[in-house]
């Protein structure tokens, strides 16, 4: 079964996983992908820190990983480790680029269908999308764009996200929502939301929309 599990924030891993995905936190063994932190003008890496906390509070047995030259067959060797990954937000530019330099999109589709859990937050979520043109969006683009000029994502799911929405972003996301070419879930910081093959479920109460 195909589970994806796309987060506002990574506070949203202090519930009970097992309720969406089938395991708690400490019964999973957790690749945290770290890349888009390190992007050109990511300055705050607290995000960072406080998910290796709630991991290591929930027992989780984790480890970073840098895509950064890493090719696909040893990414494979590398993921075939673990239950599933957590891809970390910051710069979405920056994580794309990774993620095609090094392969990663290709391991992630195969692993996928065979039980792999992908996580993700902000940056993570929308590299799931067919796009990260959302990245682009006046209230979210502060990053260096790493020269990319096409936007595809992993396609992992079939619609954009717009992450940590307050309603000062209401006016701006409605012209951008009606002007793409995708359907877009937006999320606040408390929810999430989960992807269990075809069946996609909208987590954390009700869904802004505009």
């Amino acid at each position: 079964m195909k589970t994806l599990l796309l987060l506002s924030s990574g506070r949203f891993l202090n519930n009970d996983l097992s309720e969406y995905i089938g395991k708690s936190l400490k019964d999973l063994k957790i690749a945290h992908v770290i890349n888009a932190s390190k992007g050109k003008g990511v300055s705050n890496l607290s995000h960072l820190d406080r998910v290796r906390e709630v991991f290591r509070q929930n027992n989780c047995y984790f480890e970073d990983l840098d895509l950064d030259g890493k090719k696909e067959d040893e990414l494979r060797g590398i993921l075939k480790q673990f239950d599933g990954v957590f891809v970390n937000g910051g710069s979405t530019f920056y994580l794309l680029k990774s993620i095609r330099e090094s392969g990663f999109d290709k391991v992630i589709t195969e692993l996928l269908p065979k039980g792999f859990i992908y996580m993700g937050a902000s940056a993570g979520s929308y590299v799931a999308c067919p796009s990260i043109e959302m990245a682009l969006w006046k209230h979210q683009d502060k990053y260096d764009h790493c020269g990319l000029t096409d936007l595809a994502g992993m396609n992992l799911v079939p619609f954009l996200m717009s992450v940590h929405y307050i309603p000062e972003f209401h006016d701006l996301l409605k012209e951008k929502t009606s002007n793409s070419g995708y359907l877009t879930r937006i999320l606040t910081d408390e929810q999430a939301i989960l992807v269990k093959d075809d069946e996609i479920m909208f987590l954390g109460g009700e869904e802004i929309k505009l």
